[in-house]
């Protein structure tokens, strides 16, 4: 069986992140030839930790310099794909923005447990799902526990500046990578695939790869 290794590039803040990945789960259904390493790294959408939370809405309107009408259309369309995804996003409208640079440090020690897909997952639920602040210590903690893990070490780690450096070294690597969007799938250290593409297309590209590198 052949091993691809995928650095899958995101955000907890980043809706196409969550559907990005529930389509990769997809397209690897249809791959059962193929055996994957997934190893989740670090983006960050907002990575000013000092700058006043607001509702996302008036947020995105202001950053992409469209109508909260017409964010409130997009925010709409994502939660139709995510409901065909089985994905929660039912308060995708309703939430904050915030610095996820906590949750990041999280999902590197859930790493070292094995965890980090359900640490991320469990991150997305509680932001898109649930409109929770995941740069809170304590729902970071709940998140902690919903995947698996000890919420006293989560919250003993959120104390200290453990896994600051392994986070801040992750988004440096991928920006001077030129990684500018997310999600972004690097295969291999040498194909890159950008955008939560469909799940039939995004396995025909894997599968080529594959057959490039066999």
């Amino acid at each position: 069986m052949q091993t691809l290794k995928i650095d899958l590039v995101s955000d907890i803040a980043c809706p196409w992140c969550a559907i990005g990945y529930a389509r990769l789960e997809q397209a690897l259904a249809t791959l059962p030839e193929l055996n994957v390493d997934l190893q989740w790294h670090a983006f960050e959408l907002n990575p000013d930790k000092n700058a006043p939370q607001e509702p996302i809405l008036p947020a995105l309107s202001r950053k992409y310099g469209r109508s909260e009408d017409e964010m409130r259309a997009a925010q709409s369309n994502m939660m139709h794909i995510a409901t065909e995804l089985g994905i929660n996003f039912s308060k995708l409208q309703q939430r904050f923005t915030c610095n996820t640079f906590d949750a990041h440090r999280l999902v590197k020690w859930a790493a070292t447990q094995q965890k980090a897909t359900a640490m991320k997952l469990a991150l997305f639920n509680a932001y898109f799902g649930e409109a929770k602040d995941v740069s809170d210590a304590t729902i970071l903690a709940e998140c902690a526990v919903q995947a698996g893990l000890n919420s006293v070490d989560a919250a003993r780690i959120l104390q200290t500046d453990e896994y600051s450096d392994t986070v801040k070294s992750d988004i440096a690597k991928y920006q001077q990578a030129g990684v500018s969007s997310v999600p972004a799938f690097i295969i291999n250290n040498k194909y890159l695939i950008s955008g939560a593409q469909e799940p039939a297309q995004l396995a025909a590209s894997l599968r080529q790869i594959a057959n490039e590198m066999a």
